[in-house]
This record gives structure tokens, sequence and C-alpha cells, in this order.
């Protein structure tokens, strides 16, 4: 029969521990014990083998060293304590291997202590002998390793072996000594019980306490983690917040700036015009006034980009949203030689999204790609409708992006560029994922450069059908 730990109902009603299951042994007759998770054997066992060995060492002094020879018989004892030795020294393997003895036989172990200890008394001085003494040692042993059953049952086999003792002996004060060795064994026996519960008891509640604490220190890094990513976040948008803000204001007080004298100009061109001239100074004023309009065409462009960013949604069509995108991005400077190929899918439906968040994830996405082709690469940027959703694809002919890179795309302040900041795709992932407007990725299944795709939701598009890519139209930034 296996023994687990029990300790119920140790102060009375109400105040029990459950067993904790036992686990499964490795053979029938030494079942594992699992250094890896609580349980009482293991720390018991060891304890037992230090009063055993005890006793045998104390056994072997007495007989051999005792000076009492006459009223013993040496070779007896010595026969005995011997194959008490071999079962500590098999117990004692057992217990290195992490395995208990006989561990599923306990009234098997009672049974053979009460024989040995009873015949060590019989060879020795009989009731006089010390080594009766060892029956409260087992008892004291049995109360640690078992439980308050296994230890009464116990109490019972020792208190039959000193009887038996008593009676092969049959001294004149024998009652008096059965009812004295009775209650020494019967107080052991209760000691033992009562301070091993205590002990298993306080052993459990701290193992519990332990398990809580550890959970809890689990879910505490667990927040801190999580916050700590939080706060990298608002401050990562803070900063892209205040960069967008700096460029704004850069912007519009360069166009108030620039604006003033542009008008003067045109005004001047415009009086110009009016007077009599001859073809040639016709045909020039109309090229300054060509430019001017240019000049003026991109400050407006300008303005527009550097306005006070608004969170109202608006219904937009997405083709015109990546024009004005590309528009924009051909003032950066890395556009020189690049060749935009655009497939804009035809008539898809308007979209519900805030405008200036949805140009700024474009925007970024346009010039990534540009840092990440040389002059004479391409650029591809298509619009379908498929599977409900309207689909954004920016694809470059660039070095593509390193496998063990890619989980890290979106995450804050990461970028492989020399002078990147890490914070446009993150800003980008970020405005889709907040605004509830659609997701970004990037293609796994692209082997040559890298390509980005957004999907957006569309309401009107559910249950309709896809709707293809339109044809090529090619867009090249000269080297000039």
């Amino acid at each position: 029969m296996t023994d687990p730990l029990n300790v119920e109902k140790l102060n009375g009603p109400g105040d029990e521990l459950q067993d904790r299951p036992a686990e499964a042994p490795v053979s029938t007759a030494v079942p594992r014990i699992h250094h890896d998770a609580y349980t009482w054997q293991l720390p018991a066992e060891e304890i037992t083998l230090r009063i055993r060995w005890f006793g045998l060492c104390v056994g072997y002094v007495l007989v051999n060293f005792g000076g009492n020879s006459s009223a013993i018989q040496v070779p007896q004892l010595n026969w005995i304590l011997t194959l008490g030795a071999i079962y500590a020294l098999a117990d004692t393997y057992f217990s290195f291997r992490g395995r208990v003895f006989l561990g599923e036989w306990p009234l098997i172990i009672s049974v053979m202590e009460a024989l040995f200890i009873g015949l060590l008394c019989h060879y020795d001085a009989g009731l006089n002998s010390p080594f009766r003494f060892y029956y409260l040692l087992s008892l004291i042993v049995c109360s640690i390793r078992h439980s308050p059953q296994i230890a009464y049952l116990t109490l019972g086999l020792h208190l039959i072996s000193y009887s038996t003792l008593l009676f092969s002996n049959r001294p004149s004060d024998w009652v008096s000594q059965l009812l004295l060795m009775i209650v020494w064994m019967g107080w052991v026996a209760w000691a033992s019980i009562a301070f091993s519960q205590l002990v298993k008891r306080t052993s459990m509640e701290l193992s519990l306490a332990n398990s809580q604490l550890k959970q809890n220190q689990e879910l505490l890094e667990d927040r801190i983690a999580r916050r700590t990513s939080d706060l990298q976040e608002s401050q990562a948008l803070l900063v892209q917040q205040e960069k967008h803000a700096a460029f704004g204001l850069l912007a519009a007080g360069i166009a108030h700036e620039v604006g003033n004298p542009l008008a003067g100009i045109s005004s001047l061109v415009q009086l110009l015009n009016r007077h009599n001239n001859d073809e040639y100074t016709n045909k020039r004023l109309d090229e300054v006034d060509a430019q001017l309009r240019r000049i003026q065409r991109i400050l407006r462009e300008l303005i527009d980009f550097s306005r006070p960013a608004t969170t109202e949604r608006n219904r937009c069509q997405i083709n015109e949203l990546i024009t004005e995108s590309l528009n924009i991005s051909k003032y950066y400077k890395r556009k020189k030689g690049k060749n935009i190929i655009t497939r804009f899918a035809e008539d898809l439906p308007v979209v519900q999204v805030v405008r200036d968040q949805l140009v700024q994830v474009f925007l970024n996405l346009i010039l990534n790609a540009m840092d990440a082709t040389e002059e004479g690469e391409s650029i591809e940027i298509t619009t379908e409708a498929r599977g409900g959703q309207i689909v954004i694809s920016i694809h470059d002919d660039g070095e593509g992006i390193r496998e063990e890179d890619k989980a890290r795309l979106f995450q804050p302040y990461f970028t492989t560029k020399a002078k990147g900041t890490g914070l446009g795709l993150f800003v980008c992932k970020n405005i889709l994922e907040h605004s509830n407007s659609g997701t970004i990725e990037i293609d796994d299944t692209v082997k040559d450069g890298a390509r980005f795709i957004v999907s957006l939701n569309c309401e009107e598009l559910q249950g309709a059908a896809d709707i293809p890519p339109g044809p090529a139209k090619e867009i090249k930034f000269v080297t000039t």
C-alpha cells in the first residue's frame, strides 16, 4: 500500500490539507521521488537514514565495546546488526537514486523492525537491554515517514514484540514493566505524530506560499513588461508627433515667407503681360508665370501637409490618397532615378478613414521603399479589392529584409537604416490598429525586395466581388 502525505484534520473539523496527488511509480516496489515537486518522502527518508545509521553504530559499540560481553551473545548480535546494516545500505542506495526502498509496503518495514529489535533484546540482556530504546527510535522514524494510521499500527506491532519478549522472560514485575513500556511507546508515538504533522503542515503551507509568491512575481514582471512596452510606444508616438508638428510649423513658416514675394513677382509678371511686348518677351514671361504657378502649387502641398492633424473620419478614395502621398514624396532627396509603377484598381468604393493619418501611412511606406532601392530600380504600388477589403501593396526591388529582422519590424526604435529613427513602421501599424481601419504586414512569400500589404476595412465590399488591379502606369523620377 502507498503512503502519500496525509495531513487531514490536524487541529479539528475544517482544518484540513488536501493530499497531493501521488506521482506515478517507476516500478511496483520502488516509487520514484520527484525532486521538482513538493513531497515529504525524500526529506523524511534522509532523516530516517541518519537515525538508522546512528542506531547501528551505537549498537556495534554496545555489543563489541560495552564491557558486558558475559551477559550477551556477541556473534548472534553482530549477525543481527549486520543484517540491519545490509538493509540500511539498500535503503541508502535507493535514496541516492531518489527512491524509497519498500516504500509501497510500510507495514512490512514495521514488522521487520519489530522483529529486529526483539531479537537484539532477546540475545542481549532481555528486558534490561538498551536495545529496547530502539522501539522508540522506530516509532519516531515511522511517525516522520508515514501517516498516523501506519504509526499507530507500528506501535501495536512493537507492543506485541515487547510483550513476546516480556512473557519469554516472565519477571516478577512484568505487569509494571509492560504498563511503563506502553506509556513510553504511546507517548513517544503520539508526540512524534503530532510533531511530524505540524512539520508537514508547515512545509505544505510554505510550499503553497512560495508557489503563490512565484506566481505573483511572474504576474508583476509581466505587468512591468507590458507597462514598459506601453510607455515606449507612447514615447515613440510623442516623438513622431513632435517631429511632425515641428516640420509643420517650419513648412508653414517657409510657405508664408516665400508666398509673399511670390505674390509680388506674379503681379509684376501679369502687369508686364498686359503691355505690347514682342513674341520673345511674351514667351519668356509665360515661362516665368508657369514656374511661379509650379512654386505656388508646391507651397500649397506643403501647407496641406503641415496643417494640424485631425481625427475626424471622412469618405476618401484610396487611389487619391496614394497619389497625394506620391506628390509629397517627389520632393524627397532619394527619389531620383526611381521608377514608380502604379496599378490602381478602378471603381474602388470609398472608405471611411482619417485622411491625414492614412496619407502618413502611405508616405512612410513609399519613402521606405525609396530608401531601399537604388537608382534605376522600381517600386510597384497596386490597389485591389479582395476578401471584403481594399488591399494596397507596395513592393520594391531593393535588398529585402533579413528573416531575423522581420519579427521586429513593427517594434518602436528598430531600424536597419544608418540614420533611421525606427518609428515609421511602428507609427503605421499603430495608426491602422488604433483607428480600427485595417492592418499592415510584410509579405513573407516575396523573394526579391520587400512587399508591405495594407488591408483596409470596407463595409461596401462585404459580399461583393473582388476587383483586380488596373493597368500599369509608370512614373519616373529623373535624376535632374
